[in-house]
């Protein structure tokens, strides 16, 4: 098996389960002419963001890392109309592109965007008692994974479902003697689920567009 393939099929499975979205296309074709980098979730992960929401019924979302907002209008679409996402961004220029997307996608009345450092963003977050979220979705710096996730779990209830991305890494979160500060925060990303008594949570490898990768989910008991 290849990329090739593993591309192949992800494209098989979207001409097949979802219908045509020139929104989400225009989305796409905007983050990389603002360019930013081409690092969005795909298209089947978006959907698999978005179906979590409305399998928990989810109407307080957070997302750490926001890049172009491609994420977050999946999700944003999951919720009911009262329901709300949070997503933190550090990059202004990003935040911007998000915006109008989020304009474009017809969410902005759904999403709250905020701009700057994500612990700084979360912090603040705890203390305009934003919480409890029922849905927390981690994709940024994969360095800060652990203080993320100890943030999640402060902003978070019983029956929270919090959701880590890019913690597969090619295979290479096997190597415990590395140094790659990425590899060691998805390798951070499991001790802390792991070791969390209060979090019951597995893990899910991908092959598809994106290549080799896979994401932690959990939920707090």
């Amino acid at each position: 098996m290849s990329s090739k393939t593993w591309k192949a099929v992800d494209d098989y499975i979207v001409s097949s389960l979802f219908e045509a979205d020139p929104v989400l296309e225009a989305v796409l074709a905007t983050n990389r002419d603002q360019g930013l980098p081409a690092i969005d979730v795909s298209a089947a992960q978006g959907k698999l963001l978005s179906l979590l929401v409305r399998i928990r019924g989810a109407k307080n979302v957070l997302e750490v890392g926001t890049l172009g907002g491609y994420s977050t209008i999946w999700m944003a679409r999951g919720l009911p109309a009262d329901g709300k996402v949070v997503t933190l961004e550090l990059d202004p220029h990003h935040a911007r592109v998000a915006r109008s997307n989020f304009e474009r996608a017809g969410v902005s009345d759904k999403v709250e965007l905020r701009v700057g450092p994500a612990l700084q963003s979360l912090a603040a977050l705890a203390s305009d008692n934003a919480g409890p979220f029922d849905l927390t979705f981690i994709d940024a710096d994969k360095p800060n994974n652990p203080n993320y996730l100890s943030w999640a779990m402060k902003l978070a209830r019983s029956g929270t479902v919090i959701v880590c991305d890019n913690v597969i890494r090619d295979g290479a979160v096997l190597d415990k003697d590395g140094r790659d500060a990425n590899v060691e925060g998805a390798r951070a990303a499991f001790s802390f689920i792991g070791g969390d008594k209060r979090l019951d949570g597995t893990a899910i490898q991908t092959v598809g567009a994106k290549g080799y990768d896979g994401f932690t989910i959990a939920i707090v008991e």
